[in-house]
């Protein structure tokens, strides 16, 4: 059901659909930079054990904390934007 008691059509379904799959998507990339960026250099160079041991849990962490706030960035975002009430169409007086 919309805000307007309405049942979604199928161009909004679809346009959940497209949105969920973008907000996945780019949050996967993040996350997956963010790892390499943090825990690239233990895989990479001879460091210390210590760190060689910290930063892949390190860069788990902060991987799922920005893939999780990427999620919920994008559709929030996507609630929150207007939608046209024809989409391709532009008002009058553009």
């Amino acid at each position: 059901m919309t805000s307007h008691g309405g049942r979604r059509g199928q161009a909004e379904r679809d346009a959940i659909t497209v949105e969920i799959g973008y907000a996945l998507c780019s949050a996967v990339f993040a996350a997956a930079v963010a790892f390499g960026t943090v825990a690239g250099p233990a895989l990479l160079f001879d460091l210390p054990a210590t760190l060689e041991r910290a930063l892949p849990p390190v860069g788990a962490v902060l991987a799922t904390l920005l893939f999780c706030a990427r999620v919920v960035s994008v559709l929030v975002r996507f609630r929150r934007s207007p939608q046209p009430s024809q989409p391709g169409r532009t008002s009058p007086d553009s």
